[in-house]
């Protein structure tokens, strides 16, 4: 009986883990002394080094819980972020993120290059993409509302590692975004005001083509944004529903201009005989092709789910905030490509700025305003993106992936403002010199990346519930999944045209539909959402997977090599960095461990029903 007694009290007291003794130190007097850093001299860092290998396999699967990352996690940042949002202030947000860097800075090019009239179709493809993207983030928000998005999601669902991955794409497709919106308020200020860009713009010689023209004003207001994100989210909030008003006026003035002065022929008829006619001139591949491209106009309401922590009741408002503003900004994006396919034939669409170019010459004044309206409308996009790429970098430092300084809330403006500010600073270098192309091709890639990761997220989380059920069914069923897409994916940009094609497209099509019918009929749910889900669960995360892999597939050769060597450079730094640190927090109690011994407990804090909202 003493020895069942004393094997009872050891289990109790291997379920307590690091943290709970720290704050359990002032009162028993434990001795707790913090072992040496990795970073404190160099033999320490050479000797980590040394380490790597096993520290890697330790902390790279680690998971957190919803409850860690509600609780003391959160608590690493000091200060707490007010709850002033309701879901009115999360739409103006979602509409003044997405809306001003899409229309405004990749129409022009996307339906000039590659969709031509069917930039419409485009439009609707990459909208249905995100609105279901936008569901996975949804449930995960509503049931821990934290400022992480993909990065907290990821973290508590395939460990550190993967969320490191796709926070630092993350991150990268913020700046890039910032700076191509900065670097599109130059050209359609140029525009209003009737200033050449060149103008604006200057060139250094001793620079690479591409990375050679200097963007002044683009530095300015990527520093003024800054300035305004550091003093207030509720300000910042009210400043952008100013400026989204005025701007969504500016949009209904456009549309109506285009359906009363534009041409009914331009959908179908180019104005050089020699390009390709109709209203798809470049087939279905140029419509992806397009969807891909114009889908960094999406990235905004990504931006509204890091808003999260600072919403009043997430339960009502992040519903209706993440997937209302995706749904109308589909609908404005639709009826303003509709508009600038009538107002020009798709041959004639200036790539920089296509809507004021559009009404240059025939209506000048008209050109103007839409000038001043498109730089409205960039000026709130980048406002909103500045604001969740600081809350991105705040939750990341949290993690001790990158380091705590990153993590810290101001304790008078309650905002991110260390992370607010290095990340403006960074986005206003980038926007000095980099060329606007450049940037969109990198953009859409990490996106396409981050949203595939977030639907695999949420039928994972909803079928495995670690140390209870086994997770080879659900990762079978994941990879089956992809492997499929990437087949019908290679077909269709590869296999040559023929009943061969056709029927390897279905085949794959018939392939996803079985895999997905078989695999819902034989593993059962083991975690039910208590306040919102993804519904027709696995089918719409199913179909989120195959269109953005799909639209993965649309980018072209060089994305890629960008977007792996960014990659190889997270994982560089991860290695040589972020695994140390993160191990020396855990070391020190700052982080749990789910890889074995405390596996129960983190499944235990899960459920409790006090912590979710």
């Amino acid at each position: 009986s003493d020895n069942s007694n004393t094997r009872k009290e050891q289990v109790k007291l291997n379920a307590i883990t690091l943290p709970t003794l720290h704050k359990l130190n002032p009162i028993l007097h434990l001795p707790m002394e913090s072992p040496p850093s990795s970073f404190s001299t160099f033999r320490s860092y050479l000797r980590a080094l040394a380490q790597t290998p096993s520290r890697f396999a330790h902390r790279a699967p680690s998971v957190s819980s919803s409850y860690e990352e509600l609780s003391w996690v959160k608590s690493r940042s000091g200060s707490t972020m007010h709850k002033s949002l309701r879901w009115y202030d999360l739409i103006g947000l979602g509409i003044g993120g997405m809306v001003g860097a899409g229309v405004f800075v990749t129409t022009g090019r996307a339906s000039r290059l590659y969709a031509g009239p069917a930039i419409l179709i485009s439009y609707a493809i990459a909208g249905l993409c995100a609105l279901l993207s936008a569901f996975c983030y949804t449930e995960f928000a509503v049931h821990m509302p934290v400022a992480g998005g993909a990065f907290s999601y990821l973290r508590i669902t395939f460990g550190e590692f993967a969320a490191f991955l796709t926070g630092a794409n993350l991150i990268m497709e913020y700046v890039m975004s910032n700076a191509a919106v900065a670097r599109g308020f130059t050209s359609y200020l140029s525009a209003a005001i009737g200033i050449p860009t060149a103008k604006w713009r200057f060139t250094a010689a001793a620079l690479p083509k591409g990375f050679n023209e200097i963007d002044l004003l683009a530095v300015a207001v990527v520093l003024t944004v800054t300035l305004i994100i550091c003093y207030s989210t509720r300000e910042s909030s009210i400043l952008n529903m100013i400026l989204t008003t005025l701007h969504v006026l500016f949009i209904i003035f456009v549309v109506l201009m285009g359906f009363w002065k534009g041409d009914w022929n331009n959908f179908t008829r180019p104005m050089n005989p020699n390009s390709p006619s109709g209203f798809f001139p470049y087939g279905p591949s140029g419509v992806f092709n397009g969807a891909a491209m114009v889908y960094f106009s999406y990235i905004g309401y990504d931006a509204v789910s890091t808003m999260a922590e600072e919403v009043k009741y997430p339960i009502k408002d992040i519903p209706i905030g993440v997937t209302g503003s995706v749904v109308i900004v589909t609908i404005l994006y639709c009826l303003m490509a509709a508009s600038m396919s009538m107002l020009l034939p798709y041959d004639m669409i200036d790539v920089e700025a296509p809507f004021a170019a559009a009404f240059s010459g025939r209506w000048e004044w008209v050109s103007k305003v839409i000038g001043v309206g498109a730089s409205f409308g960039i000026s709130t996009s980048l406002l909103v993106a500045m604001l969740g790429q600081a809350r991105y970098m705040c939750v990341i430092g949290r993690s001790s992936v990158v380091p705590a300084w990153f993590a810290r809330v101001h304790s008078k403006t309650s905002t991110p403002l260390n992370a607010s500010a290095f990340l403006g600073i960074f986005t206003a270098a980038i926007a000095l010199f980099t060329d606007l192309n450049i940037l969109l091709n990198l953009i859409s890639i990490g996106t396409l990346f981050v949203y595939y990761m977030v639907a695999n997220a949420v039928i994972y989380r909803r079928y495995v519930v670690i140390g209870t059920t086994k997770p080879w069914p659900i990762l079978s069923f994941l990879c089956l999944l992809t492997l499929t897409s990437l087949l019908f994916t290679l077909s269709w940009h590869f296999a040559p045209s023929g009943s061969s094609k056709s029927f390897l497209l279905g085949l794959c099509i018939g392939l996803a539909t079985a895999i997905t019918l078989i695999f819902r009929q034989t593993v059962p749910q083991v975690r039910k959402p208590e306040f919102w889900g993804v519904p027709f669960m696995p089918w719409l995360p199913s179909i989120s997977i195959f269109m953005n892999i799909f639209l993965l597939g649309s980018l072209d050769g060089l994305s890629y090599v960008r977007f792996g060597f960014f990659s190889g450079l997270a994982v560089l730094v991860y290695v040589l960095y972020s695994v140390h640190a993160t191990f020396d927090a855990e070391a020190e109690g700052f982080l749990g461990v789910k890889n074995g011994e405390m596996i129960r407990e983190s499944t235990e804090s899960e459920e409790d029903p006090n912590h979710k909202v």
